[in-house]
């Protein structure tokens, strides 16, 4: 399709210009990239915006792509130093998703850059754009869309530690894990006014890592 590069390298020719006829490509967002000089080059906490509503920071890319939410920023590379912090509005106070795909090769629990190693440090700040005070928000793991995540499946809120520093929230006091058969957190005690953010810290594990995995996200408003 893009028939042979031309390996010739003159001074005129830029040496990035040169690597990228050498390296494998990736379609991003409609440009072909040399995905290897990308990831070498650019900043490890930098985010890059690729497809319309996906994000790329760290291991991984974010994406609003089912609707009902805006995601207005991600930084961070996703360790416990720099984790990434995703920042976004909610329009309703319905369920809505987060999709959450590997960008980089999957190396469960390397401790070298540039590999998807199945740790995610993440942080989440949600603007209330629903009209409805939130008095409750849960969060929801799933390896398949629409389907509760198991044990057996490697993915949850940390499940096999028991330390909770790794979760907290700004605005709620508590929280609550709900494992099997779902991985689910719960965080309660507080509310959320229309057009105000709160944020949530907590920790991502998965000991067989997928290419994607899903994120609800749930508001909870007062019942009547």
């Amino acid at each position: 399709m893009f028939g042979t590069p031309n390996f010739r390298h003159t001074r005129r020719m830029p040496l990035v210009s040169f690597l990228c006829c050498l390296l494998p490509r990736q379609r991003i967002g409609g440009v072909f990239v040399a995905a290897m000089l990308v990831s070498a080059t650019a900043s490890p906490s930098s985010a890059q915006q690729g497809e319309a509503g996906e994000w790329r920071a760290g291991a991984y890319s974010f994406s609003d792509e089912m609707g009902g939410f805006i995601i207005e920023s991600v930084t961070g590379r996703g360790t416990r130093d720099n984790p990434i912090v995703l920042t976004e509005t909610l329009n309703s106070s319905s369920p809505v998703t987060l999709v959450i795909r590997s960008v980089w090769p999957i190396r469960p629990f390397d401790s070298a850059a540039f590999y998807d190693n199945g740790i995610l440090y993440m942080r989440i700040v949600a603007r209330n754009g629903s009209g409805h005070g939130w008095v409750e928000f849960e969060f929801e793991l799933q390896e398949l869309l629409h389907k509760a995540s198991v044990f057996g499946d490697g993915l949850s809120f940390d499940q096999r530690s028991l330390r909770k520093d790794n979760i907290s929230s700004d605005t709620f006091a508590e929280f609550s894990r709900d494992f099997e058969p779902y991985d689910k957190l719960l965080f309660r005690h507080g509310k959320v006014d229309p057009g105000k953010s709160v944020g949530f810290s907590f920790l991502i594990t998965d000991f067989t890592p997928r290419p994607t995995f899903y994120l609800v996200q749930d508001p909870r408003i007062p019942s009547t």
